[in-house]
């Protein structure tokens, strides 16, 4: 893959990550909460397949790179309050659910799911099961941090139902570990890995990330050497988004040797090399999954989805946001819980749907949200195809936009024809600038965004 450093300047701007369109900045406050309500009814006059997740926000010690929803400390008395919240959360919203409809995915994501004890994982599993009617296949994970976890940790996951996991690491190098603050040895990761495979664990996952204090090309490489020795079946290696108005804690890295664009750049270029050579197929964005794994195989049939978890093998499925901050994707429909421990604790007693903000898509949105996947996950767009499917002749429609992607062709990020557009292989590197062009909302100046690069 030859990449021209002046050109991936050019394109090294603040962009969205399309985890959903529109993005979540454009989330109202002011939708009511009968618009909500009828959203949701219409959402189950039908048996469609379900996604759970649950947002699980306590971690004992903050990660200075975090860009997550999380309640830092080691006071686990907060546990048993914020479990009785789920419940709550539970009992009230299956109650609105079609009674025939079938959970085929659930993820626990955090701040740190294990930072629950074994029982708590065991009984809060055990309910979640009571009150869910689960597919036969379901796909059933949770995130993992291998800092504090106990043998008994994964039996109790395992017990639960839980059979893919992802294990957080990030970097193996222990100069930039210190300067992000998560202190992992490799043998941890790797003892943890072990112990995921005794207990049946089908699927494993890995979470690095690029872009951090101190990291070149070599010293990345020699943390996929190690964890390549795992044999994962997917990786999730993000860059590093560094947004400190988010979170402030952020700026502590500011102190440290942060990569510029193009040291990121070569990261991300040698990362695709080396797990390509390896028998690992490039997912798109972040993703890589062995050859034989869904989510290769979804990429290959055209199969593949996005939403706020990534990339997904699941295609009609709509998700059911459980805890603070988490986010529903119903079809129509995005909904957030509140993101303040007290006020979603308050509000999940008090209302069937905890709405901190919501969006209702119009037309427009559906259009270019369908768009806009097409582009995240196929990496081409079929005119007469997509023109069928969303009833409207999309050349026309989004003509204007299409004139936008001129620099782009001419860039050789993309291939335009009579027949549709095809991303190249540099620029699926670029995906998040190629998305930009069709975003009614970006010009509008609302929300800030990390860098694409």
């Amino acid at each position: 893959m030859n990449v021209d450093i002046d050109l991936i300047r050019k394109y090294d701007v603040p962009g969205p990550r399309y985890t959903s369109y529109p993005t979540a900045p454009h989330f109202r406050d002011d939708l009511s909460r009968q618009q909500v309500e009828e959203a949701i009814r219409q959402n189950n006059e039908t048996p469609r397949p379900l996604s759970l997740y649950f947002h699980i926000p306590f971690c004992k010690t903050l990660c200075w790179y975090c860009g997550c929803t999380t309640v830092i400390g080691k006071d686990t008395s907060q546990v048993d309050p914020y479990l009785a919240a789920l419940r709550e959360e539970i009992r009230r919203k299956s109650a609105w659910l079609h009674d025939d409809r079938k959970v085929v995915q659930i993820h626990f994501g955090g701040g740190t799911p294990t930072y629950l004890s074994p029982n708590e994982i065991r009984n809060f599993g055990a309910f979640i099961a009571e009150n869910f009617e689960f597919d036969d296949d379901i796909e059933y994970s949770v995130e993992v941090d291998p800092r504090r976890l106990t043998r008994d940790h994964v039996r109790a996951l395992s017990e639960a139902g839980f059979n893919r996991a992802s294990l957080g690491v990030q970097d193996n190098d222990p100069k930039v570990q210190k300067a992000v603050n998560r202190i992992q040895p490799f043998e941890m990761t790797e003892r943890t890995a072990g112990w995921l495979r005794d207990e049946g664990f089908g699927s494993l996952n890995i979470d690095l990330i690029y872009g951090l204090p101190h990291q070149t090309v070599d010293s990345f490489d020699r943390t996929l050497d190690e964890v390549l020795t795992l044999n994962p079946d997917r990786f999730a290696i993000y860059t590093y988004a560094h947004v400190p108005w988010i979170k402030p804690a952020q700026k502590l890295l500011e102190r440290e040797a942060l990569p510029g664009p193009e040291e990121k750049l070569a990261m991300q270029k040698h990362i695709i090399e080396r797990l390509s050579s390896e028998g690992y197929v490039y997912i798109g964005m972040d993703h890589y999954a062995r050859e034989d794994d869904e989510l290769a195989r979804a990429l290959e049939k055209g199969t593949l989805r996005r939403n706020f978890q990534g990339y997904s093998t699941k295609a009609g499925v709509d998700i059911y946001g459980f805890g603070m901050s988490s986010i529903s994707q119903i079809d129509g429909l995005y909904l957030q819980n509140p993101k303040v421990l007290a006020d979603y604790q308050e509000a999940v007693f008090e209302e069937d749907f905890p709405i901190h903000r919501a969006y209702l898509l119009n037309d427009d949105d559906r259009i270019r949200r369908r768009w806009i996947m097409a582009l995240m996950c196929d990496a081409r767009v079929d005119y007469e195809q997509m023109s069928e499917i969303l009833g409207v002749d999309v050349v026309d429609y989004l003509g204007e936009e299409l004139t936008r992607l001129e620099p782009m062709v001419g860039d050789g990020l993309v291939d335009v024809d009579d027949e549709g557009i095809t991303v190249t292989d540099t620029g699926r590197l670029l995906l998040r600038n190629i998305c930009m062009p069709f975003d009614a909302y970006l010009e509008g100046g609302k929300g800030r965004y990390s860098r694409t690069i």
